[in-house]
């Protein structure tokens, strides 16, 4: 039974997937998003939450402990200047998955991870609002005169009247024999 083996080894020794680690969250601190692998992504998003939610409170003993995780302090100041600052209001959530296939040489399941509030893309359709569908009738209809709009019928009509009066001046016409 797997009782209490939660943790993704990833295929690495303890030392490597914590140096792993970090330096991804590093990256994504200061890129606001990465491309990895699903797997990756999934362990990724464990450590990086609890730090986002520690530089909510720009006190020294925080900063101590996310320096502890992070091991850098450029990733450490931007965070607590200004991604703090972005997602202060979020009560979590601060990342989001999302897969954009496989790669082409092993069929890894890839995917980005990125900070939610720094996706403009999506915080501009979140804000624009959303167009009404109109219903649509599950009936077809059985009639051509119905399935036909009324432009079509208009042109339809058109072309009557003037196929028919050019027959009309053929017929006006006087018939020569010329056999």
């Amino acid at each position: 039974m797997r009782h209490n083996k939660k943790i993704n080894h990833l295929g690495r020794t303890s030392s490597h997937r914590k140096a792993m680690l970090s330096n991804m969250a590093t990256s994504l601190i200061m890129h606001k998003r990465i491309f990895t692998t699903v797997p990756k992504a999934k362990a990724l998003k464990k450590v990086v939450e609890p730090v986002i939610t520690r530089s909510k409170e720009d006190t020294t003993h925080s900063r101590r402990i996310v320096f502890k995780t992070l091991q850098d302090k450029h990733a450490v100041t931007e965070l607590f200047q200004n991604v703090s600052q972005k997602v202060g209001d979020r009560p979590g959530g601060y990342t989001r998955i999302v897969r954009t296939g496989h790669r082409l040489g092993d069929n890894a399941s890839m995917c980005f991870i990125e900070l939610v509030d720094y996706n403009e893309n999506m915080l501009q359709d979140t804000s624009a609002p959303k167009k009404t569908r109109r219903r649509r009738t599950r009936r077809k209809s059985t009639s051509p005169a119905a399935a036909s709009t009324p432009q079509t019928v208009q042109a339809d009509k058109d072309e009557n009247i003037e196929t028919t009066s050019s027959k009309e001046v053929e017929s006006d016409e006087p018939k020569t024999d010329k056999e």
